[in-house]
């Protein structure tokens, strides 16, 4: 597997953000991105339970790299989390996000996050925005 693209201050992925996650993506031969991510405490909503914006951060990155992996730069435009179980702090979650849909540019796309029993904590769906011009250009300045 091969590593997509990152930016080194991003809160999710940045590995120079001492205050974010530093979670790497993976992706596979058939275009899906995969991360894992085992979470301590500072992510925190209630007691050993990790807050439900972090799930949805880790949803939107590892659907965001499924685009960016096609070498396609885009930005978020709709995104929509269903909570199942609770996600514990400690406790390894995997994620995986794939493209479901391209025309012009609008992408579709769907992501997961496990426990790695297989259990489901959250499924999400995103629709991205293909980026264009200097906003384009601004956001390739970001990509390490």
């Amino acid at each position: 597997m091969k590593e997509v693209v990152k930016y080194r201050n991003c809160f999710v992925c940045g590995n120079e953000n001492a205050h974010g996650l530093q979670a790497s993506f993976f992706v596979g031969d058939d275009g899906s991105v995969v991360s894992e991510l085992v979470a301590d405490e500072r992510f925190q909503g209630y007691k050993d339970v990790l807050h439900g914006g972090i799930v949805a951060s880790m949803l939107d990155e590892v659907m965001i790299k499924a685009i960016l992996a096609s070498g396609a730069i885009v930005v978020t435009a709709e995104m929509t989390v269903k909570y199942k179980l609770p996600a514990r702090v400690g406790h390894k979650l995997v994620f995986i996000g794939s493209v479901t849909e391209h025309k012009g540019r609008i992408y579709q796309t769907t992501g997961i996050a496990r426990y790695d029993s297989g259990e489901t904590v959250a499924v999400a769906t995103g629709v991205y925005l293909e980026a264009k011009g200097e906003f384009r250009n601004s956001l390739l300045d970001s990509i390490d």
